[in-house]
């Protein structure tokens, strides 16, 4: 096996799960702090966009080739998304425990999306260093990935099924019950 296919299997078998593993972590975490009694929907909204900034650039990479484009666009959304994340947790602390596991949920939902790029410049070299170099041309489009991921090649459709269940789902659970604990007792308030 060549060195890029062996940080290919890296990416796929070990990180992106590792990464669906600690948001799960962190979703449970959230849900066993009642979250929708303690920090609510403001909270559970900078978790939406946070899953959007990452999840965005991850689909990207996944189905299309990882050109300029796609490349500048990971890393916005990963400066994006630390901004966000120290938002997180400084409009959290002190209105619901942050427990030993959510904490070190946090340490890989903050870390694996660097190394993911990390690991993706060092397989498209060139293209990170014409996007260093801003060496643009002609590399502003989307293109589908021509090379299969996975043994079976259905990798990124089994890979953002499995997560849209697992993590896509529960989070937007979290975000309809903050939502409507936040409009119920908005209304006893009212009343």
């Amino acid at each position: 096996m060549d060195e890029a296919t062996l940080v290919l299997n890296v990416m796929l078998y070990v990180l992106l799960p590792l990464w669906g593993f600690a948001s799960m972590l962190d979703w449970w975490c959230h849900r066993n702090t009642n979250i929708e009694g303690t920090s609510g929907l403001r909270e559970a909204n900078v978790h939406l966009l946070m899953g959007a900034q990452i999840g965005l650039p991850l689909v990207l990479s996944l189905i299309f080739e990882v050109n300029v484009l796609v490349m500048l666009m990971c890393f916005a959304a990963l400066i994006a998304h630390e901004f966000i994340a120290h938002y997180d947790v400084h409009f959290t602390t002190g209105k619901r425990e942050i427990s030993i596991w959510e904490v070190h949920a946090h340490n890989y939902l903050a870390t694996l999306p660097f190394f993911l790029l990390l690991l993706i410049i060092v397989r498209k070299w060139e293209v990170f260093v014409n996007t260093v170099t801003l060496n643009w041309s002609g590399q502003f489009s989307l293109e589908w990935r021509q090379e299969p991921l996975g043994a079976s090649g259905n990798y990124a459709a089994l890979y953002m099924a499995t997560m849209g269940l697992l993590v896509v789902g529960p989070y937007f659970q979290e975000w309809w019950r903050c939502y409507t604990y936040e409009k119920r007792n908005r209304g006893e308030v009212e009343s």
